[in-house]
């Protein structure tokens, strides 16, 4: 006889007294688990299957021990980029073992309710000095407000005679501006005259230029017109 059985989210099949490592489940070692997620049970050829859990079935348990599984290595790489990482990882898993397997008359197990306490009233708050006052400036402001006055009582009241506007007074004349005397400088020139303007001297007549020195012959025409040196004197 062998069942079906859902687990802390994985599928597995089990027998009695089976033992299998499952994922981490809450409760002490030695401690028993019910499970009532069955999805599948056969019992020597009889089959039956739920849809999608099989109702009053039944697999219990019991916690042999915590532990760790194997460790998995996980390596990354990227290439050309110079980029390694490992990692290591454990997963937390239970050991247990299979005790019986139930088909019918099953029920999960209900947790009693918590007795509700009855509700205590809650006691009216005491008038604090923050809310009267509060109060008060509210009682004021109704006090101040004036009745409205109707548009019968506007035209009973005679509107007030506008007062006569003051007359200007007259505006004081303006005193004639003196003359500007005549500047000093403009007499001056006025009584001065003109200086005559000199006149220009006459410009000096060029010197007349000197004619040119003839340019002396050369020494090796003056050795050409030098007469022939004489022969010297025979020997006696």
């Amino acid at each position: 006889m062998y069942a079906i059985v859902d687990i802390a989210g994985q599928q597995f099949k089990v027998e009695k007294d089976q033992k299998i490592f499952v994922n981490r489940l809450e409760g002490d070692e030695g401690s028993k688990v019910e499970f009532f997620d069955v999805l599948l049970i056969d019992n020597n050829g009889k089959i039956t299957v739920g849809t999608p859990k099989i109702n009053g079935a039944m697999i219990s348990c019991k916690i042999i021990e915590h532990l760790k599984g194997d460790k998995v290595l996980v390596f990354r790489k990227k290439r050309r980029k110079g980029f390694k990482r490992l990692r290591g990882h454990r997963d937390y898993l239970s050991k247990v073992v299979i005790e019986s397997i139930v088909e019918t008359g099953a029920k999960p197990k209900v947790a009693p309710k918590k007795e509700e306490k009855p509700k205590v009233e809650a006691k009216p708050k005491a008038v604090t000095a923050k809310a009267k006052t509060t109060e008060a400036p509210k009682a004021k402001a109704e006090v101040k407000k004036a009745p409205v006055k109707t548009k019968a009582a506007k035209e009973e009241k005679p509107k007030a005679e506008a007062k006569p506007k003051a007359t200007p007074k007259p505006k004081a004349e303006a005193k004639p501006k003196a003359e500007a005397k005549p500047k000093a400088e403009t007499k001056a020139k006025e009584e001065k005259p003109k200086a005559t303007a000199k006149p220009k001297a006459e410009p000096k007549p060029k010197a007349e230029a000197k004619p040119k020195a003839t340019a002396k012959p050369k020494a090796e025409k003056a050795k050409k017109e030098e007469k022939p040196s004489e022969p010297k004197d025979k020997k006696e």
